[in-house]
C-alpha cells in the first residue's frame, strides 16, 4: 500500500483537532453512527477541558488506495519537547493558520523547527468563513515568515488552501465549491514524498524511538517511524543510546500501528511506517531500535534546555492529609520521576533533605499540567514559586529570553507597554496597529514574565492575548521587582468567621470565605499596603442583651478572590508556598510560626 506520514502543525486554537477529526469523519474511519467525542484527538481530561493539545498524537486513514498516518502536534512552546521529535517522523507537514489572526508565536516555533528539517508545508488557511477573516494578508504573512525563518526556494513556493475544519471543507479557490476535504487529501497525496525510508526495505532493521508510553497490560511502549528493514513479532532486537552504547537487548513482544483513532496489532512493521513496539524494559526516547548487526545509532534530535525550576515538596501544614491518599515523599519522587521518563523536556533532581524535589522544566503551563494531573491523582503537595535557570558562559551569567507577542485593544497598549519595558525589562520589538488592535512584540527576560499574565489581564480588562516562545540566552539584566502588595496571614487556627472577614476587608482583599479552614501562617487575602500582616480570622461579635436596631444586621462580604493552580503558583513570593491537594489550593507562608519567619528574614537579610 501507498504510503504517507504528515504533521499537523499550527497555534494554540486555530482548528487543528477539529480538522483532524473532519479528515478522519470524511474517510470513513468512523462509521456513519459511531458516536464519537468531540475532538475526537484531545483524549485526556485536562486537553478537553482547557481545549488546548499537550501530549502529541498519530492517528492513520485511507484515501483511495494511500494510507496517510497523521500526526497532531501541540500548539504550546511548554510541550515544544514533543513537537521536534514528532517532526523527524514525518516527511511533510499542513501548516494550519487562522484567516483572521494570521501566523502566531507558537506558528513561528514549530515552523522553523520543520523548515529547518526540510520538510515542504502545504499552508492551509482555516476559519475563511468568519466576519474578520482576512486570508490574503494571512496568506503574505505566512510568506514573510517563510522567508524571515530563512525557507528554501522549494519551502517557500508553498501551495496553498482556503478551509474551514468545523464547516468540513477545503477549497483551492476561496469561491469554490466548499463540499468536503476531497482537495486537502489530493493534495497530502501528491505533493507529500513517499517515505525515503521504503528505498531501505531490505536492510537491517531500524528505528528511531520518538515517544514514550506505558500501557497497563503490554508494559512500556515504544513509538517511532520504522528507518530501514521490517520486523516480525518474536524478533530479538536491541537498543542503542544516541553515543552508540548498547543498552538492552529484549524480545519484541507486540507490534501496533494506527489505524483510525485506534490501535491495532500488526505481524510485522515495514520501513516507512510508524509503529508501537512493546518489550523493552530500559530503552527511551531518542534511543535506535535496531537488529543485532548494526552498530551505529540514527541521529536524534536535541532536546532545547529547561529554562524554569519549581521546587515540590510534602505537604507539612495542620490540615495536610485530610484530602489526598498520596502523601508521603517517596510516593511524590516516584510519580516524578516516572513522568520525567516519558516527558523529555523535564528534568528531576532530589535536595539535600530528601523532602522536596526540584523539577526543571520548559514553562508555568508545563509545571501548571504536571501539578493538576497530580493533584487529580489523590497527590497532597506544596509548590515553590518558579525559579528561572540561569547559565555561565565565559564568566558571564546568562538568563533565558522570551519573545512575547501581545495583541490587545488600542486603548490598553500603553499600560502594558509600560509595564513589559519597565520593571519587567523588557525591548520593544516591533508594533503594529490595525482595526482597532495594536500587535506588541518584545524581548522580555523569562524572570520577568513569572507572575505577570494574570495582571496582564486585569489590565487589558480579560481582552488581551499573550503568547511567549524561548528566544535565546542573554547576559543577565539585574534584579526585577516582584509582588509589590504584602499579605494577610492568619495567626490563629479554626473556621473563619464572616464577621471577622467583614471587618477585614478595609485591609485588603480576601483569599477565603466564611467557614473555610485555617491555620497560622496561612495567607488568607491580600494586603493593601506593601507590608505583611497578620490577623485574626476567627474573631466573633461580641454579643450583649442590648438590642439596637441597625447594628444585627446581616453582614455583607464582598466575593473573595480564587485562584486557578497556575495563579496561585504565580502569585507567591519567595518565602511562600502553595499548599496543593485534590480539593483545595491554598497559600501560606514556607514558615508557619512567626518568630522562625523572623529569625529566618534577619538571617536571609
Amino acid at each position: 500500500m501507498d504510503l504517507r506520514n504528515i504533521a499537523i502543525i499550527a497555534h494554540v486554537d486555530h482548528g487543528k483537532t477539529t480538522l483532524v477529526d473532519e479528515l478522519l469523519k470524511q474517510s470513513g474511519a468512523f462509521r456513519e453512527n459511531q458516536s464519537v467525542a468531540e475532538r475526537a484527538m484531545d483524549s485526556n481530561d485536562l486537553e478537553r477541558e482547557r481545549g488546548i493539545t499537550i501530549l502529541a498524537k498519530a492517528t492513520s486513514v485511507e484515501w483511495h488506495g494511500t494510507r496517510i498516518n497523521i500526526v497532531d502536534t501541540p500548539g504550546h512552546a511548554d510541550f515544544g519537547g514533543e513537537v521536534e521529535r514528532i517532526l523527524s517522523m514525518v516527511d511533510g507537514v499542513v501548516l494550519l493558520v487562522d484567516a483572521a489572526e494570521g501566523p502566531m508565536p507558537q506558528t513561528k516555533f514549530v515552523t522553523s523547527k520543520a523548515l529547518a528539517l526540510g520538510l515542504r508545508p502545504i499552508v492551509v488557511l482555516n476559519k475563511v468563513d468568519k466576519p474578520d477573516a482576512e486570508p490574503d494578508r494571512a496568506l503574505d504573512e505566512v510568506f514573510d515568515l517563510f522567508s524571515s525563518l530563512d525557507a528554501n526556494e522549494d519551502q517557500l513556493d508553498f501551495p496553498h488552501l482556503y478551509a474551514s475544519g468545523r464547516s468540513g471543507w477545503c477549497d483551492p479557490e476561496l469561491d469554490g465549491p466548499r463540499q468536503d476535504l476531497a482537495a486537502l487529501f489530493n493534495l497530502i497525496v501528491n505533493h507529500v514524498p513517499t517515505p525515503r525510508q521504503l528505498k531501505h526495505a531490505n536492510d537491517d532493521f531500524s528505528m528511531l524511538a520518538t515517544t514514550l508510553g506505558a500501557d497497563p497490560f503490554i508494559g512500556r511502549t515504544l513509538t517511532g517511524r520504522v528507518e530501514s528493514g521490517t520486523l516480525k513479532v518474536g524478533a530479538t532486537v536491541q537498543a542503542l543510546s544516541r553515543v552508540g552504547q548498547k543498552i538492552e537487548q529484549f524480545r519484541v513482544s507486540k507490534i501496533q500501528a494506527f489505524r483510525g483513532l485506534g490501535m491495532q496489532e500488526i505481524d510485522a512493521a515495514v520501513a516507512g511506517d510508524i509503529v508501537t513496539l512493546a518489550g523493552m524494559s530500559k530503552a527511551t526516547v531518542a534511543d535506535t531500535i535496531c537488529a543485532l548487526a548494526v552498530e551505529d545509532p540514527l541521529p536524534a534530535q536535541p532536546i532545547d534546555p529547561p529554562t524554569i525550576t519549581v521546587t515540590f515538596g510534602i505537604n507539612d501544614s495542620p490540615l495536610a492529609g485530610r484530602d489526598g491518599k498520596k502523601v508521603q515523599s517517596r510516593v511524590i519522587r516516584d510519580r516524578l520521576m516516572k513522568e520525567a521518563e516519558t516527558n523529555v523536556a523535564i528534568r528531576v533532581t532530589d535536595t539535600p533533605g530528601g523532602e522536596a524535589f526540584e523539577v526543571a522544566g520548559r514553562g508555568e503551563l508545563q509545571m501548571g499540567v504536571l501539578i493538576e494531573n497530580m493533584r487529580r491523582e489523590g497527590f497532597e503537595l506544596s509548590v515553590s514559586r518558579p525559579q528561572v535557570l540561569f547559565r555561565e558562559e565565559d564568566g558571564q551569567r546568562m538568563e533565558p529570553i522570551e519573545e512575547v507577542t501581545i495583541d490587545v485593544d488600542d486603548e490598553y497598549s500603553g499600560a502594558v507597554i509600560e509595564k513589559v519595558t519597565g520593571p519587567r525589562k523588557g525591548e520593544m520589538v516591533d508594533m503594529r496597529q490595525n482595526g482597532g488592535k495594536t500587535r506588541i512584540i518584545a524581548h522580555v527576560p523569562s524572570r520577568g514574565l513569572i507572575g505577570y499574565h494574570g495582571e496582564f489581564l486585569t489590565d487589558t480588562r480579560g481582552t488581551g492575548v499573550l503568547n511567549r516562545v524561548f528566544y535565546t540566552w542573554a547576559p543577565y539584566k539585574g534584579a526585577i521587582p516582584g509582588r509589590r502588595a504584602g499579605v494577610l496571614i492568619s495567626m490563629e487556627a479554626g473556621d473563619a468567621v464572616a464577621y471577622a472577614l467583614w471587618n477585614l476587608e478595609e485591609r485588603g482583599r480576601m483569599f477565603i470565605g466564611p467557614q473555610e479552614k485555617v491555620y497560622q501562617g496561612m495567607i488568607i487575602g491580600e494586603h493593601s499596603r506593601d507590608n505583611d500582616l497578620e490577623v485574626n480570622p476567627l474573631k466573633g461579635k461580641k454579643l450583649t442583651n442590648v438590642r439596637a436596631s441597625g447594628s444585627d444586621d446581616a453582614v455583607r462580604l464582598t466575593p473573595h478572590v480564587q485562584f486557578s493552580l497556575e495563579e496561585a503558583i504565580a502569585y507567591i513570593d519567595d518565602d511562600e508556598l502553595v499548599e496543593v491537594t485534590p480539593n483545595v489550593i491554598r497559600l501560606r507562608k514556607r514558615y508557619l510560626d512567626p518568630h522562625e519567619r523572623k529569625r529566618q528574614a534577619r538571617a536571609a537579610g
